[in-house]
């Protein structure tokens, strides 16, 4: 006789395991009868075969019967919790092989129904953002659940001051897969002045083809996410604090320092230029100061100080200095920023020569950069700033600059030095006095 497997209920031998259900993370299990129809004593070894095999088992699982007797095992079903574990329908077979007879072999097949269940594991990246009136976030989803799922995202407020933005707005996933969705959070109005403010929202995760169920079975078994969105006010108070300090050290600069500087500097330039005392005469007959402006056929055929243009300058064009002449000065401001250069002119006036006999350049803030003069197209000199306070320059043969010609001092700033007042400038700062005799031009 051939061995054979029953089921535990009636009906003839040879029919299939009743079919099970079970759900994961929990157990079922389910009978065979095994019967032995052959005249000899034989043992059964029995085997779970198929995609249940992993988490399924036979007790016992070796069975001796005597001819004509029968034995009912348990099969018992523990699928794990997991999205590995479809949901639906799963063929489970069993294996029951003879040891005397192996090719009596038989495979009663039924089918095991594992239940749907609904899980979402959920994140939010960052928990707090800080900013002025807009925070970014990001929304981490997994379905570990075993059945496909379509995510959509709710947030909640109290209050209605924040507004939400979701990208995408829904997640649809398999069973086991994670994916992202980004939230952007926004406020109407700013916080101008004071301490940060704390709007604290949740966000949360429904599975929308699942929302029925989840009410009656606990789909969502994660609870809502929890965030913050930190609302920095724009000016902190250190920095009003600063702000306050700096306008007030602008303003005493502007009204006290600055006023000051300028008044001793224009001071001192003016001490050093005062027009000296002019000799009766030279050894070669000609004045060798600033004289008064009257000049000598004898001066000018030295090549002195005479207006056709000896060494002392570049004389008048189309006229001659008419010999009658004042003393006259002026003065260059020049200020300009470090890095910077910056040009201070002085125009000769139509009809007149202005024969230059000293300058005076004062540097009182002690600036570094470098300093050009020029008179006319002539270049006088060029002096490195850092060398010097206050240099002077006197010339006994006048340097003769014609009607519309210039006096230009060219200052290039490399840096700002600092002045009596002990704190550095904000620019470089100079002053050139030009002193001569200015004489009318006649043609």
């Amino acid at each position: 006789m051939t061995p054979s497997a029953a089921s535990s209920g009636p009906g003839a031998p040879g029919l299939d395991i009743p079919a099970v259900t079970v759900t994961p993370g929990g157990t079922a299990s389910t009978s065979l009868t095994v019967r032995n129809d052959s005249d000899i004593v034989e043992a059964y070894t029995l085997e779970v075969v198929g995609d249940c095999a992993a988490w399924t088992t036979v007790e016992p699982a070796r069975v001796s019967l005597y001819p004509g007797t029968s034995e009912t095992v348990t099969i018992r079903l523990a699928p794990p919790r997991s999205p590995d574990i479809r949901a639906g329908d799963v063929p489970l077979a069993m294996r029951v092989l003879p040891t005397e007879h192996p090719e009596s072999v038989t495979v009663p097949e039924t089918t095991v129904h594992i239940e749907a269940f609904h899980e979402l594991r959920t994140e939010v990246l960052p928990r707090r953002r800080r900013g002025w009136l807009r925070g970014r976030y990001r929304l981490a989803v997994r379905n570990e659940g075993n059945t496909p799922a379509r995510v959509s995202f709710a947030p909640e407020q109290p209050g209605e001051e924040l507004k939400f933005g979701f990208t995408p707005p829904e997640l649809p996933l398999e069973p086991g897969e994670s994916a992202e969705t980004r939230l952007r959070t926004r406020i109407g109005k700013p916080v101008w002045f004071g301490k940060p403010v704390v709007w604290p929202f949740t966000v949360h995760a429904t599975d929308a083809e699942a929302a029925a169920e989840a009410e009656r079975s606990g789909a969502l078994v994660r609870p809502p996410l929890d965030a913050e969105f930190v609302q920095i006010p724009i000016f902190p108070k250190w920095l009003l604090a600063v702000l306050a300090a700096l306008i007030a050290l602008i303003l005493a600069w502007f009204a006290l320092v600055r006023p000051a500087v300028r008044s001793a500097a224009k001071q001192a330039a003016d001490e050093v230029v005062q027009p000296r005392p002019t000799p009766g005469n030279s050894q070669n007959g000609q004045s060798p100061g600033s004289g008064t402006g009257k000049g000598t056929g004898k001066q000018q055929g030295d090549g002195g100080s005479g207006g056709t243009g000896g060494s002392g300058g570049t004389g008048g064009t189309g006229g001659t200095d008419s010999g009658n002449g004042q003393q006259s000065s002026t003065t260059i401001d020049v200020q300009t920023a470090g890095g910077a250069s910056k040009t201070g002119t002085y125009v000769v006036p139509k009809g007149k020569i202005f024969g230059i006999t000293d300058i005076v350049v004062a540097n009182f803030q002690g600036d570094e950069g470098l300093l050009t003069i020029n008179f006319g197209d002539r270049k006088i000199t060029t002096i490195a700033l850092e060398t010097f306070r206050n240099q002077d320059y006197h010339w006994v043969t006048p340097i003769k600059i014609p009607a519309d010609a210039t006096v230009t001092m060219n200052v290039n700033c490399a840096k700002p030095g600092t002045p009596a007042t002990g704190q550095q400038a904000s620019q470089c700062h100079e002053v050139l006095n030009v002193s001569g005799v200015l004489s009318d031009v006649t043609r």
